[in-house]
């Protein structure tokens, strides 16, 4: 590859025109991939499941987890760099397996993605209304305080993308407080238990029929939501310099660093209960404020819960930063119907009316919450989508090398032979997690539950398969792209 060549006339030969604003630097993606995965939003959202499910043992599936997802995020890297467009996997796989097939692993992505603004969202509020009021929220209430979670992070994104890299900013350094920080603390000065007790359920397999290993595969299904959003870098590459070495490097360093401090955190907290049982039992609703405000004190409780919500406010704009530009990437390849409007950028050269229209999407998932607490169900929901979308990219990936469809080398990420074993290591993982994640468990579906509720997740992800298939049947999208966007770049220097 000649690296005289301008990002611009690159993207050029791809079909594309330069709409977006491109002055993200390295720092500035790697803080759009750091705040989506947060560490704040990923652990704090499945530590209380994991008590429940394995207890104080929890720790090892988000060990699992991790090394799982780094294998996937290394495939990332790869094809990021070998394909710097907007859009991420919607362009990778309609490059390497067809514009069809393109289309449907696109589809999945956009209704995952939205799935997890309104998870975010519905989580924050619990923090939201902890600043104000003691107590859990009443269901009506939640979905409003998460309405206005959807709302600020859109109106945070509408106004460009200078204040969007400058509230992220904050985003991490609340991160860093209110995980690396707070953890030290925890494990130097607030520790309550020896590291034996990392090994021990404490009888939290009663909760999935008496056996650790249906409690420890549950609780790794809800694990796997810690990692999810690395890709949230490839969405921004088009507004990246130098996006071939800045976004796949942005996207490993952000997930190393949040892999880092959830494990820390989780660490922390397990070590510093004072009473781990009352965690398992559900006694303890919040295992993180509870171990957070008994080792530092109760003037600790607003200034941690206020840190927090910064935390949780960052991961809501930059999910919405994402969605908004795959919606986009959709769109100027007239793939969804008003594609016109959707492709709309206006002065501030972002897509606001994707922006708008995936934040609508997302309030609207929220009365999802009326039915009680939904925080299980929105989790399945999300990692479900992105694990299956994971999978599928990652199949595409090695299919194409062993085909010779696909010969990595043109980005500056080049693995050679070990990034064959690493997509087949890393297929093999997301097909046990896919399914591990999708398997009908009673334990994750509301108190009193029907099956539907049970199987929600098949059930969801097979109608929007479907309803996407008949969408290209019926459509024919693939009919529209224009003949510079289907050229298949599958380069090499």
């Amino acid at each position: 590859m000649d690296d005289t060549r301008t990002d611009a006339g690159e993207l050029a030969e791809y079909g594309y025109q330069q709409e977006l604003k491109r002055t993200l630097s390295a720092w500035a993606v790697f803080a759009i991939g750091f705040a989506t995965i947060s560490p704040v939003v990923g652990i704090y959202a499945v530590v209380q499941l994991g008590f429940v499910f394995a207890g104080p043992a929890w720790i090892w599936a988000v060990v699992v987890a991790f090394l799982g997802q780094l294998l996937v995020a290394v495939v990332y890297a790869e094809l990021s760099s070998q394909f710097p467009i907007t859009g991420g996997v919607y362009q990778w796989v309609r490059r390497l397996a067809g514009p069809r097939t393109g289309w449907l692993v696109g589809w999945i992505y956009l209704a995952s993605a939205v799935a997890s603004l309104t998870t975010v969202a519905y989580l924050g509020a619990s923090w939201l209304h902890m600043l104000f009021a003691d107590g859990a929220p009443s269901a009506a209430l939640h979905v409003v305080l998460g309405v206005v979670f959807v709302a600020v992070a859109l109106g945070i994104n509408l106004l460009g993308v200078d204040p969007v890299k400058h509230f992220l900013n904050a985003g991490i350094i609340a991160e860093g407080v209110a995980s690396i920080a707070v953890s030290l603390v925890l494990l130097f000065f607030a520790h309550h238990n020896g590291f034996g007790i990392l090994f021990e359920s404490l009888g939290a397999e009663g909760a999935s029929g008496g056996s650790v290993t249906a409690g420890f595969l549950t609780c790794l299904a809800v694990a796997g939501w810690a990692f999810l959003g690395f890709d949230a870098t490839t969405q921004v590459a088009e507004e990246t310099e130098q996006p071939r070495r800045s976004v796949p490097r942005a996207l490993l360093r952000a997930y190393l660093f949040v892999a880092f401090t959830v494990l820390l955190t989780g660490l922390a907290v397990t070590l510093a209960l004072r009473r781990p049982e009352d965690a398992v039992s559900g006694a303890i609703g919040d295992p993180v404020f509870e171990a957070v405000t008994q080792g530092l004190g109760g003037w600790s409780e607003k200034p941690f819960v206020v840190v927090v919500l910064i935390a949780f406010f960052a991961c809501a704009v930059s999910i919405q930063t994402y969605i908004g530009r795959a919606v986009y990437a959709f769109a100027r390849d007239r793939q969804l119907p008003f594609s016109p409007v959707l492709a709309t950028v206006g002065p501030r050269q972002i897509p606001y009316v994707s922006l708008i229209a995936t934040a609508v999407l997302a309030a609207l998932g929220l009365l999802l919450g009326l039915n009680g607490n939904a925080a299980a169900t929105l989790i399945a929901f999300g990692s479900g989508g992105f694990y299956f979308i994971f999978l599928a990219v990652a199949a595409v990936a090695l299919v194409a090398r062993l085909t010779g469809r696909w010969k990595p080398g043109a980005g500056q990420v080049r693995l050679g032979r070990t990034g064959l074993v690493v997509n087949v290591l890393a297929v093999v993982w997301l097909l046990f997690e896919a399914v591990n994640i999708a398997w009908p468990r009673t334990e994750l579906a509301p108190a009193d539950g029907s099956w539907i509720q049970v199987w929600a997740v098949v059930l969801v992800f097979s109608a929007l398969f479907l309803l996407g298939l008949g969408y290209v049947f019926a459509a024919k999208p693939h009919t529209k792209l224009t003949p510079s966007t289907t050229t298949e770049e599958v380069k090499t220097p």
